[in-house]
């Protein structure tokens, strides 16, 4: 008989926050995320790209320190509530600007990664730093591979060549560009044989793009698991362990997979 203190360790339960994003208004952000969080039950919680602000090309205007309210806010939420956050926002790190993926645990443990892939069609590389490291982050059982929205389109940086089992897509991805989005999450579950966990936001920016949210979860076979409508909404659901080595076991995919290393 299985030992089902062992298999409830299997299990991982999410939680989508797909919302409009206040232009530029940091405080406003966390005030309403506050408000939808605040007495939840959860492992981890995955919030848009850039949470706090929206998709701003103003990096000195918005830009925080890894000590700053952004990052302290999500740490203090983070032990309150016994959960992993996770999101990105605008760090200034020395002289630079970072599009950051930032990884928050209850024990404080704080782990980041730098957005490799900045959107040339919108000006991020003129103002923002790209990153050039690949991040693993290891909770509760599972690794996780941590990517910021146009990183999705790339998938030589995505390839599954370390055996994750969660991708992380977090993203201001517009509305008119949806079925790439979906079509594109998709394609990185099949062809990675991982669970793709992908958030992004709603409503008008400052720029008057368009985003109709579309936020979801795909297993390891590309089965759409749960989609969000469009409309702020807290999704809650919960992954297990054993489907994802169900699949792998019964598919060997990734054993045929090529070998390489970014240089």
């Amino acid at each position: 008989m299985k030992d089902n203190s062992i298999r409830s360790q299997e299990k991982l339960n999410i939680t989508l926050i797909q919302t409009d994003i206040e232009w530029m208004d940091s405080k406003s952000n966390l005030n309403f995320l506050e408000s939808q969080i605040q007495n939840i039950k959860t492992d981890l919680i995955v919030l848009p790209e850039m949470f706090n602000t929206g998709f701003c090309m103003q990096p000195s205007a918005i830009a925080e320190t890894m000590q700053g309210q952004t990052v302290q806010w999500m740490l203090q939420k983070s032990k309150a509530l016994n959960a992993a956050i996770c999101g990105s926002l605008c760090v200034k790190e020395e002289e630079e600007y970072y599009n950051r993926f930032v990884w928050v645990e209850p024990s404080g443990k704080t782990v980041y990664y730098n957005k490799k892939h900045l959107f040339s069609y919108g000006g991020e590389q003129d103002v923002f730093e790209a990153g050039n490291v690949r991040v693993t982050i290891s909770y509760k059982g599972y690794v996780i591979r941590p990517f910021v929205c146009y990183d999705l389109r790339f998938p030589v940086w995505s390839r599954n060549t370390h055996l994750y089992d969660i991708a992380i897509y977090v993203a201001n991805w517009p509305a008119k560009r949806a079925f790439a989005w979906n079509a594109l999450l998709t394609a990185r579950a099949i062809e990675n044989m991982c669970y793709v966990v992908a958030v992004n936001r709603l409503g008008i920016d400052g720029n008057k793009l368009h985003y109709q949210g579309d936020s979801q979860v795909i297993g390891p076979l590309g089965e759409l698991i749960t989609q969000c409508e469009n409309l702020p909404i807290m999704r809650q659901l919960v992954i297990d362990k054993q489907t994802l080595e169900k699949a792998r076991s019964q598919f060997k995919f990734l054993e045929d997979r090529d070998n390489f290393e970014l240089k």
